[in-house]
């Protein structure tokens, strides 16, 4: 286990090197080098899972304020569930760090999303117990930073992309294109701004913490804009 590569990596670095440790045992290695129960981490899950839940419900509670209860519930459960915990986790390589026994590894559990996720859960349980639970709040939303955006911005709810390909698809083959026209700020704190391009006319701009943010605002002004064309045209033949 390299700690310093995956200090430098989460940007958190154990001052109880044991509990990183325990957070990276996968059972099948602990199984297997006849370790104690205790030494998995799935201990360290079940703690990671109930941090998680707590500190992104403060999060959405906090930012959206006049959201109702049922959404904050589904926004929680985008940014909380496996699919979201193992893009998390994949960004900054967590699967190389873990231990695996033998059949793990030679089955692809590094890469497995169950194993991943799970892992990553222990790994926040693990922050929460070394370092408080202000320590584990920065650890997550530094971490979760960009699935916590997509939630509260929306992007969770409706894939503006796929709506928009489907459209135009709808009118027969085209040929739509994303394009980065620019970045500013820090590397923490990046702001994107991106247009798309139907058969090389450009049909909408938009701008996110991360290109996939700023794809998604472009696609939304797309579609905006073309629901306004048909609304105009339709009071130009007395529609309305």
């Amino acid at each position: 286990m390299n700690e310093a590569a995956l200090a430098e990596k989460t940007k958190y670095r154990f001052r109880d090197a044991g509990l990183l440790k325990t957070a990276l045992n996968h059972t099948s290695y602990v199984n297997e080098n006849g370790l104690s129960k205790s030494d998995s981490n799935e201990r360290l899950e079940f703690l990671g899972d109930a941090v998680l839940e707590s500190l992104i419900s403060e999060e959405l509670y906090r930012r959206l304020p006049l959201v109702e209860e049922g959404v904050l519930t589904r926004l929680r459960a985008y940014i909380v569930c496996e699919k979201s915990l193992f893009r998390v986790a994949d960004a900054f390589s967590l699967g190389n760090f873990l231990n695996l026994g033998k059949g793990e590894e030679q089955g692809g559990g590094r890469h497995r999303s169950s194993i991943v996720s799970d892992a990553l859960e222990a790994l926040i349980g693990a922050v929460y117990l070394d370092g408080g639970a202000e320590a584990a709040h920065r650890f997550i939303m530094r971490t979760f930073a960009e699935v916590i955006e997509e939630a509260v911005s929306g992007a969770a709810a409706v894939d503006y992309k796929s709506d928009l390909q489907e459209r135009l698809q709808a009118e027969g083959q085209v040929d739509i294109r994303y394009r980065v026209d620019g970045q500013e700020g820090p590397d923490h704190d990046k702001l994107f701004y991106v247009s798309v391009y139907k058969n090389g006319e450009k049909i909408g701009e938009g701008s996110g913490r991360s290109k996939k943010q700023a794809e998604q605002a472009a696609a939304k002004s797309a579609l905006e804009r073309a629901a306004c064309r048909a609304s105009h045209r339709q009071r130009a033949i007395g529609v309305f």
